[in-house]
């Protein structure tokens, strides 16, 4: 049996989620996995960090999360967060980056990556902004250290969209997809055609913890924009920047063409798509698009995300599940350590 020793780097929701299936679930994956996990060190900007290297008790640091600076009050924790020390140090193989996203420049989790790789720690993260921006690099460093970079939580939350189409279409040619990518423009969308305004839909977004207070990432389709980044780079094997996808959110529709179109069998859904020209090169976009109720896209409601990848020999196959919830995304973070597990059996084979 393997204990991988982890450090949660961000104590959000989806880390706070993976805190509490280690504390629940670890026995489990100890029987049906061969491993279990052992957090050593947790580091937030809110709460401080906290370092154990004989591990800490999962169930002490969920409890502790809602104090500010809260982990400083506990053995070997401190007020601050010690990030680059924590990364840097000997307890943890593996590091897991769900820091906040960054569109701009993809910091400070590109940094946070780069320092554990060069340290020979594997790497799990849900950043968006890191993948997108910096995973060719990443990747290659992590290939020269001899450690693994995994990120399948960046696109989809669990829904294992890029690793499902990697290892499920193995001996196929993917020549494009078309997705709906953002659970909260799906959401806004379904509700306007009931006949509530866009700013009501919103409202109502984020009273149910849909949308954040800001909403305008995933109004504007700038959250798309990261994921058609990462699903064109990975799956179409691009180059893309986000400044390379031509961008359009859902802010021009008005209610009465959102209705109208229903009532022509017809909806409207914010569309993220890439497709390899026959010159190789890729071009992706994110904009509005008008589908007829019989495309795989348009009975897609709420939450959902899905994908349509278009293949040389399966034709249009679609791949649909959750696209948040921390939770969820908590499950692709273990999805991704599977993986590194996996790939050290392999070696040690």
């Amino acid at each position: 049996m393997t204990t991988y020793n982890v450090a949660l780097i961000g104590f959000g929701g989806v880390n706070q989620a993976l805190a509490e299936l280690v504390a629940t679930r670890n026995e489990a994956w100890e029987r049906e996995l061969g491993f279990r996990l052992r957090i050593v060190a947790v580091s937030d900007l809110r709460f401080g960090s906290v370092v154990s290297p004989d591990g800490l008790d999962p169930k002490v640091i969920i409890e502790s999360k809602f104090a500010q600076v809260g982990f400083g009050e506990l053995s070997g924790g401190s007020s601050q967060a010690e990030n680059e020390k924590i990364i840097k140090s000997a307890p943890p193989d593996i590091i897991v980056e769900a820091t906040f996203t960054n569109s701009q420049d993809g910091e400070p989790a590109a940094t946070h990556c780069r320092w554990a790789i060069n340290a020979g720690k594997h790497v799990v993260t849900t950043n968006k902004g890191a993948v997108a921006l910096a995973a060719g690099e990443l990747k290659t460093l992590a290939k020269n250290q001899g450690v693994k970079f995994e990120y399948e939580g960046a696109v989809m939350s669990g829904t294992p969209i890029m690793r499902m189409a990697k290892k499920m279409l193995i001996g196929d040619q993917i020549s494009g997809f078309e997705g709906i990518l953002n659970g909260t423009s799906n959401f806004v969308l379904g509700r306007m055609e009931s006949g509530i305004d866009r700013f009501s839909a919103v409202k109502e977004a984020q009273v149910l913890g849909y949308a954040e207070a800001d909403p305008t990432s995933d109004i504007e389709g700038n959250d798309i924009r990261l994921k058609v980044v990462i699903l064109a780079n990975e799956l179409l094997g691009a180059n893309l920047k986000p400044k390379d996808v031509a961008c359009e959110g859902i802010s021009r529709l008005s209610l009465n063409e959102i209705v109208a179109a229903l009532k022509e069998n017809s909806r409207w859904k914010l569309i993220g798509s890439a497709i390899r020209d026959k010159d190789g090169s890729v071009v992706a976009n994110v904009s509005p698009k008008r589908l007829p109720l019989g495309h795989p896209l348009a009975a897609v409601a709420g939450r959902i995300n899905a994908v349509s990848l278009n293949t040389e020999l399966l034709g249009p196959v679609t791949i649909s599940g959750p696209g948040a919830g921390r939770t969820e995304t908590a499950y692709a973070l273990l999805s991704d350590i599977i993986t590194i597990h996996s790939d050290n059996l392999a070696r040690a084979g």
